[in-house]
């Protein structure tokens, strides 16, 4: 008689590292560079309409998030794991504020991000076309929630797919805002250009709450700066791949979107830039003329897609961890078996977006976007300050220059900009954070009492975690 032994079940298929040192960064650039730098100046210019201390905003907002970058890139050497900011959170402080930053992340966050680009990239689509969007809205809002779903299949279809797509049109984004500085130095002066308008209209006065709302609306610009980290268990050699990532990224994207906005207050006075929402189409129109106008439209395009696609590659990451850790349904852990990327988190996301895109304003989902968001960022930050001291032996291949003070000074302007916020803007403010702390009940219901600390999939296959 043959005894035979049960055969072990198979390990779930796991998500695999493919992306490389160029491929991270661009993801970086490529999420970062989306509807922002299109659409932020004109809100930021109306709110401190003085061109000096308006682009002191804009480098204020650049110091700021490389202070962020440096000290999630020490966070996303030491825990690369698939998640990003809702491992350092977990790491840090526990599961429920972990679980909180998914639960914002699947109401508020990464739905408002899709669909508040998606809808940018709608618009200029329509315009290049010679479709007013105003007249259409409906339309635009169709084209925004086509774009989600076509970002998602490309992603399910395979991460090394979508990078390829994010590495191209990063490189194409970046160089157009090139192009689009160039142009304002080299040939705005023929078309009334001047270093005149660096100076501020006599009698402008800048109160001093108006610089932080301000500084919201250039934030969105800068976000994404640390996205890449969500596909941290699929980057090669993160130890040293994603430092570089989140830091040259983020350098790049401070200097250009500082040379942009200086390339569009010299071809336009500070009171005009103020009222112009597409003042990227504008600028090029002074310049150019109607050509001017539709080849910025391609750029936005170019840039609202990319950016796009790059949020639909790492953002179902923190979903697919969640539901690995206990936090959210299991489900959500699916690989799919052939492509090898979380597949049903992809299409929850996308979902979601769409529904988001069809039913709010771009303004609406870009400002709970950004009040949502950046607590929990300056949470993961101070969470540096606790595993050096609760886990010094963990593995730490880049340690954050300028250690304590630069996370200090991260964590201080959140602080302030979220406190400007609830003085000046009191209801949207405690309707972003109910929203948030709605989760605590859902926690201690539904998931508070799941077994944690287990593993991600492709740490335990590919032995890359520092857990």
């Amino acid at each position: 008689m043959t005894i035979r032994t049960p055969a072990a079940p198979a390990a779930p298929p796991a998500l695999a590292r493919r992306l490389g040192g160029w491929s991270a960064t661009a993801l970086v650039v490529g999420i970062v560079i989306g509807s922002g730098i299109f659409r932020s100046p004109a809100s930021v210019a109306a709110l401190v309409p003085h061109p000096l201390l308006m682009l002191g905003v804009w480098i204020a907002g650049g110091l700021v998030t490389l202070c962020g970058a440096l000290s999630f890139a020490e966070l996303a050497a030491s825990l690369p794991n698939t998640g990003g900011i809702y491992v350092f959170l977990r790491e840090g402080w526990g599961r429920l504020p972990a679980f909180l930053f998914g639960w914002s992340q699947l109401l508020v966050i990464r739905a408002s991000a899709l669909g508040g680009i998606a809808i940018v990239f709608g618009e200029y689509l329509l315009r290049s076309f010679g479709v007013d969007p105003v007249a259409h809205v409906m339309a635009a809002r169709g084209v925004a929630a086509a774009a989600i779903a076509f970002a998602a299949l490309i992603n399910i279809r395979g991460v090394s797919l979508g990078a390829v797509v994010v590495n191209v049109s990063t490189s194409l984004k970046y160089a157009a805002l090139a192009v689009l500085v160039l142009a304002a130095f080299a040939l705005g002066g023929a078309h009334g250009a001047t270093a005149a308008h660096l100076q501020a209209p006599a009698g402008t006065h800048v109160p001093f709450g108006a610089f932080g709302v301000a500084l919201v609306a250039a934030l969105w610009a800068y976000d994404g700066f640390a996205d890449v980290s969500f596909a941290g268990g699929e980057v090669t050699d993160p130890g040293r791949n994603l430092p570089r990532a989140i830091i040259a990224g983020t350098l790049s994207i401070v200097v250009i979107y500082v040379l942009v906005n200086l390339a569009y207050v010299y071809v336009l006075p500070i009171g005009v830039m103020g009222r112009s929402p597409l003042v990227a189409a504008d600028t090029m129109a002074a310049i150019f003329g109607r050509s001017g106008v539709a080849l910025v439209s391609v750029f936005v395009m170019i840039s609202t897609f990319s950016s796009l696609n790059g949020i639909t590659l790492a953002a179902p990451r923190i979903f697919f961890a969640m539901a690995d850790d206990g936090l959210f349904f299991r489900k959500m852990a699916a690989v799919h078996p052939r492509y090898r990327t979380p597949y049903i988190a992809i299409v929850l996301a996308a979902l979601l977006g769409m529904a988001l895109v069809m039913s709010r304003s771009f303004e609406a989902m870009t400002g709970m976007f950004v009040l949502a968001i950046w607590p929990f960022y300056a949470l993961s930050v101070a969470a540096l300050y606790r595993l050096r001291r609760t886990r010094p032996d963990l593995p730490r291949p880049y340690r954050v220059a300028g250690y304590p003070l630069v996370p200090a000074i991260f964590i201080l302007v959140v602080v302030y900009f979220v406190a400007n916020a609830f003085v000046q803007q009191p209801l949207s403010t405690v309707l972003t954070f109910g929203v948030i702390l709605s989760g605590v009940p859902v926690y201690y219901l539904v998931f508070g009492r799941a077994s944690g600390g287990r593993l991600t999939p492709q740490i335990e296959l590919d032995g890359h975690g520092s857990r």
